[in-house]
């Protein structure tokens, strides 16, 4: 038996809302959902955070599943223990691809631009600023993990700002993990702020005046 790999096109999808009034202070917010979400759910949660001013992209993951729900219901990931690198891979071709498209369209620069994930796509998001420097301005973690693969004893550098917001009683990514995470994060980055919040594993919705802190710092 032999195994053989080809690549196909892949057709890949994302909502897009932006503000009726674009100006110079427009921020561009790229968000990603996690495991089994979808990007209509992550463009309401995402909206309730950020406010009505600013512009949210909110991506698909490509890899679409039946949920337990029922037939009718579909859930989407972004990345399996199995060929992890084609995910990887993929998930930068998608996240480059909107970030220039929708930043372009809406004519806000990289320097206006930030990339937001929930849980399953944290540590794809982390990959994604180490790897492209120039594309955002910022990365805003929520309820995810750091890339299993990393080598803290020799780190790269991530040159936008971050922001990991972490829950106390959260079940995949417990406190004692994620307390961590601040030390590790600043062995690539100059710029991190994290944050642990009461609660289980799910979007903080009043997590506003922490984006809004954190945004105002990072753009001042």
């Amino acid at each position: 038996m032999r195994e053989r790999t080809f690549s196909a096109r892949l057709g890949c999808r994302y909502l897009l809302r932006a503000p009726e009034n674009i100006d110079a202070r427009t921020v561009l917010v790229v968000a990603l959902h996690g495991f089994s979400g979808n990007p209509e759910d992550m463009l309401r949660l995402t909206s309730h955070v950020v406010g009505p001013l600013q512009a949210i992209a909110a991506i698909e993951g490509p890899y679409g599943f039946y949920l337990a729900k029922g037939p009718d219901q579909v859930g989407y990931g972004w990345v399996t223990n199995r060929r992890a690198a084609e995910s990887i891979r993929l998930h930068h071709e998608m996240v480059r691809h909107v970030l220039q498209e929708a930043g372009s369209e809406l004519a806000i620069p990289p320097e206006r631009r930030v990339l937001l994930g929930f849980s399953q796509p944290v540590s794809l998001n982390y990959r994604f600023a180490e790897a492209h420097p120039g594309s955002v301005r910022g990365v805003a973690g929520i309820c995810g993990g750091l890339p299993g693969d990393w080598d803290d004893a020799r780190p790269g550098r991530i040159q936008p700002a971050l922001l990991h917001i972490a829950r106390a009683q959260d079940e995949f990514y417990p406190a004692e993990q994620t307390e961590q995470y601040a030390r590790r994060l600043r062995l690539r980055c100059e710029d991190v702020e994290f944050q642990l919040l009461q609660g289980g594993h799910r979007f903080p919705s009043r997590g506003g005046p922490i984006w809004e802190n954190w945004l105002n710092r990072i753009l001042r």
